[in-house]
């Protein structure tokens, strides 16, 4: 693959008298992704390569790091472009249409998050930064609880305006304490009064939990919840966690159901076996062509003999989780005990070689032994 965007790199030059200067320039470079690292927190992309056009600053080869963040225009050069990339593509450009769920975390401090939650991204809608003053009496009082009414109507215009009601299948609303509740009760108010239908006819969908904070990564903890998880039931995200642990479970119950790794899950495809795979991007991202073209393609083939696919972010807990034994695994419609097998015969075949190679040593050895004896003696005119 290769990148070509704007960036920033330190230029030294040196005079006539050996003295160097050194500046910053901005220019466009084209480097051969080689590294890839990803900053959930600051949401940036680093992209690390060797230089692959000439430039009047840096020459063919140099190693440069770019750095990608959101809104920031680049070129992206693939040898192919398989059809895995381009859904994968799709749903990063159109979000909204994936989003089934919006989590608004808050807290009393008057900091909340209003986010779009997909299969693969949490993506921040609008963020609520307010001052709130402390509850006293008298004049301090009335400035408390029209500084909680403002950030309260700042959170329900951002709802309004960024949940789209006819896809979304819910609204999870979350905090410590009681802000939840005291929202929840405004937001009922506020849209009878104003007649806002969305929310009146839509109230039925929206869920009070806890969570520790109004910042954004409190929104894990809401799906580490067994209680929402199981109020998630029908939206895709927890169909994902749901046929993974079904998968976990099936490994204990009836393991010659339940097969990991390429080998099997290629052979059981083979059969028309496979009912449901899963897999994680991580293996469609491998810098080895051929490792991504053979998932590409077992992709394809399960879904042409019927089966359904689900691809796990690895930057979700169910993706690491599915890393852990493979990265790739799938459920059967039938068992399949023959798979088993395959292990026997792989390990078989290793002992074989290894003892072939230890054999190939030792006659090797006692050659050598023979024909240094032979020398000896001839030296000796035996």
């Amino acid at each position: 693959d290769r990148l070509r965007c704007t960036t920033l790199r330190k230029i030294v030059k040196e005079s006539s008298t050996g003295s160097t200067v050194s500046q910053k320039k901005r220019m466009s470079l084209t480097i051969e992704v080689t590294k890839v690292e990803f900053d959930t927190d600051s949401l940036e992309l680093r992209v690390s390569g060797p230089n692959r056009e000439e430039s009047d600053f840096v020459r063919m080869g140099a190693h440069h790091t770019i750095t990608l963040e959101i809104g920031r225009q680049f070129r992206l050069e693939k040898a192919c472009w398989d059809q895995i990339f381009l859904e994968r593509l799709d749903v990063a450009s159109h979000p909204e249409r994936e989003a089934e769920v919006i989590a608004v975390v808050m807290a009393s401090t008057g900091l909340a998050h209003v986010c779009l939650v997909t299969e693969y991204l949490t993506i921040t809608r609008a963020k609520i930064d307010m001052n709130i003053p402390k509850k006293r009496g008298g004049a301090a009082s009335s400035n408390h609880s029209k500084a909680v009414t403002k950030f309260y109507e700042a959170v329900y215009q951002a709802l309004l305006r960024h949940a789209d009601f006819t896809k979304l299948k819910c609204v999870l609303l979350a905090s410590p304490g009681f802000v939840k509740e005291d929202f929840y009760q405004y937001m009922l108010a506020e849209s009878v009064r104003r007649e806002d239908r969305p929310f009146i006819e839509n109230k039925h969908k929206f869920i009070l939990c806890r969570a520790s904070s109004g910042h954004k990564h409190a929104i894990e903890e809401l799906f580490q919840d067994p209680t929402v998880m199981a109020q998630l039931a029908n939206t895709r995200m927890a169909k994902e966690v749901e046929i993974l642990n079904k998968f976990m479970r099936m490994i204990d119950t009836n393991p010659d159901q339940a097969q990991y790794g390429y080998t099997h899950v290629f052979k059981a495809n083979e059969q028309g076996a496979v009912d449901s795979l899963l897999v994680t991007d991580e293996l469609f991202r491998s810098s080895d062509i051929t490792t991504r073209k053979k998932y590409v393609s077992l992709v394809e083939q399960v879904r042409d003999s019927g089966g359904k696919v689900y691809i796990f972010s690895s930057l979700h807990v169910s993706g690491t989780q599915l890393q852990q034994v493979s990265g790739v695994a799938a459920i059967l419609r039938f068992p399949m005990p023959d798979l088993a097998d395959l292990e026997v015969v792989e390990v078989n075949e290793d002992v074989m070689h290894s003892s072939d190679d230890v054999n190939g040593a030792v006659s090797s050895d006692e050659d050598s032994i023979t024909q240094r004896v032979e020398d000896d003696v001839r030296g000796m005119g035996l």
